[in-house]
């Protein structure tokens, strides 16, 4: 089953049980799900579907960092918002199982002791193994932490 009908399915739910902000969530990922689907003018990978839930994840974390704190109302619908969305992400790698990737990465590459100026190399096959089922930012961090 795509997201887009997972997506679909949840949003019934929640109409039936009168849930109005989880809806209305929903709605909205649907809508990027399906506007991607119409950009690409064929049916989306499963990569795919999991880029656009993670953009929209990304983008309303934005917002709700740039929200004013006296505004809780916004705050309130981006918390339950990316609540709803977390739910239909891919789980992440957690930063042990990066620290894995890493060094087979470092085994491929061969290099034993990883210094900053072979950062780039490292990043350059890593990034792609690890491309939406880990933050770029947490996977730097957990590099950086490595080298030498």
């Amino acid at each position: 089953m795509s997201k887009i009908d997972e997506v679909r399915k949840a949003m019934v739910e929640a109409m039936k049980a009168k849930d109005k902000e989880r809806k209305d969530s929903l709605s909205m990922l649907l809508s990027a799900l399906k506007n991607k689907a119409i950009d690409k003018r064929e049916d989306l990978t499963e990569a795919e579907e999991n880029e656009v839930v993670l953009k929209e994840i990304k983008q309303t974390k934005e917002t709700l960092e740039m929200t004013p704190q006296d505004r809780t109302d916004i705050i309130d619908e981006c918390t339950k918002r990316i609540a709803v969305y977390e739910e239909f992400a891919p789980k992440m790698l957690s930063e042990e199982e990066i620290k894995e990737v890493i060094q087979g990465v470092l085994a491929e590459l061969s290099i034993e002791t990883p210094t900053s100026k072979d950062k780039g190399k490292i990043m350059k096959v890593l990034m792609p193994k690890v491309k939406g089922v880990a933050e770029g930012k947490v996977v730097n961090q957990v590099l950086a932490s490595m080298l030498q």
